[in-house]
């Protein structure tokens, strides 16, 4: 497969290991041409759409408003929010140069710039600066700043996620300006999510429903783990997502890993499976659900605490409104599972939020006492893990409402049992 291809399939498909199982099963192919195709553009508005005119002007705004000269950001969920430009993450310099004063542009390599400019970047009116192999991006992004505010920065913001050796080239290139994390400021735009924000949400939450829908004839006696795990990645992109995030197929004791991933170990009866799953649209918003299945008839003494867990999620849920703490939704599912003497195996928090990432924004977990508002968005996700046993989880992503929560999940959340 060409480079490119590669580095593609695994910006659609989530990483190098999913990667190689859908390769394997011969899914990949078939992945790669879809987006070729333009599949990628079915799933509701376009970046364009989704981009506010004001939002580069009111980053500009909070970043005076923190003390700081202005924000740099490179490729990922940040500059794809501001600019709509879904950049590619290479060693070569992409930045966003936006002045708490003055203009705003976009540095981007040479052999890039066409791509930028055809981005809804092209279309918000500011300067797309391409740069020569031989020239140092670096110093262009801070004479950019520095004409930007008429002086020399004193604090910069850099996004969260830059790589270390741009932050330490931007360093170099403005030794004078104080480095933040441009999360602290723009953490206050994305967690309250527009209207056509939480449309993008819910369209992506009912793809990935139709994919759950789909889980149980998967789940048979004799299947490995990666082998239900292609299938899943490829109906995540045949329901309409543009990419897929991750996949998640725990059976057995892997279950009681909350991250398991997919291996080779083979489907039994009597396995209990959590799968969670998660992709993103043409938009870049994301979906993520899980859902525990049991294959033929349940572990013994699983469907007991599986209830306890149904119970606690449901409860978590209906907490949701306006008003209410982060940590105060987590204490909710937290109290019931510990009640029911399963405290010691709920080792996460209960939910995070979601958006243009998995995780973002707010953080449904103890000690969090930021309030609830209309337009956040996050999951809830309790989940019981007996070590070497086996686990359970159950997730949806529910939207905080001007009267209580909005679930844009719909598969049912009582234990399912595929035939096998």
């Amino acid at each position: 497969m060409p480079p490119y291809d590669v580095a593609r399939a695994q910006m659609i498909c989530g990483g190098v290991d999913l990667v190689v199982s859908l390769e394997l099963a011969g899914w990949l192919p078939q992945i790669i041409e879809t987006v070729r195709r333009g599949r990628d553009r079915l799933l509701g508005m376009s970046d364009s759409q989704l981009l506010p005119p004001d939002r580069l002007t009111r980053a500009a705004s909070a970043a005076s408003a923190s003390g700081l000269d202005g924000l740099l950001i490179t490729p990922g969920a940040d500059l794809r929010y501001l600019t709509g430009y879904h950049a590619m993450p290479l060693e070569r310099l992409t930045c966003l140069v936006l002045p708490a004063r003055g203009a705003a542009s976009l540095v981007v390599p040479r052999l890039e710039l066409a791509r930028a400019q055809e981005s809804p970047a092209g279309q918000l009116g500011i300067e797309i600066v391409g740069w020569d192999e031989t020239d140092d991006p670096y110093d262009v992004c801070a004479g950019l700043l520095r004409d930007g505010i008429g002086g020399e920065p004193v604090a910069v913001a850099i996004a969260d996620r830059m790589w270390a050796a741009a932050a330490l080239r931007l360093r170099d290139a403005m030794p004078s300006a104080e480095q933040r994390a441009a999360g602290t400021v723009l953490r206050e735009l994305r967690m309250r999510k527009t209207a056509d924000e939480i449309d993008q949400l819910r369209l992506a939450g009912a793809a990935i429903d139709r994919v759950h829908d789909q889980v149980p004839g998967w789940l048979r006696v004799g299947r490995t783990e990666a082998e239900v795990g292609a299938d899943i990645a490829a109906a995540i992109i045949a329901e309409g997502h543009a990419e897929v995030n991750f996949v998640i197929v725990g059976s057995g004791p892997n279950g009681a890993s909350p991250h398991h991933d997919t291996g080779s170990r083979v489907i039994s009866s009597g396995d209990a499976v959590v799968v969670d799953i998660g992709g993103a649209t043409a938009a870049g918003y994301c979906s993520d659900e899980t859902r525990t299945y049991v294959v033929g008839s349940a572990p013994e003494g699983f469907a007991d605490y599986y209830e306890v867990l149904r119970q606690a999620q449901q409860a978590a849920c209906e907490a949701v409104r306006p008003g209410v703490s982060c940590a105060s939704i987590d204490a909710v599912a937290r109290d019931i599972i510990s009640a029911a003497g399963y405290g010691d195996y709920f080792i996460h928090r209960t939910g995070h939020g979601i958006g243009m990432e998995e995780h973002e924004e707010p953080y449904i977990v103890a000690g969090n006492d930021e309030l609830l508002e209309p337009g956040m968005a996050f999951s809830i996700e309790p989940g019981i893990y007996l070590p070497g046993r086996h686990g359970a989880r159950i997730e949806d992503i529910v939207v905080c409402t001007e009267t209580g929560h909005d679930n844009l999940n719909r598969v049912s959340r009582e234990l399912i049992t595929a035939d096998g």
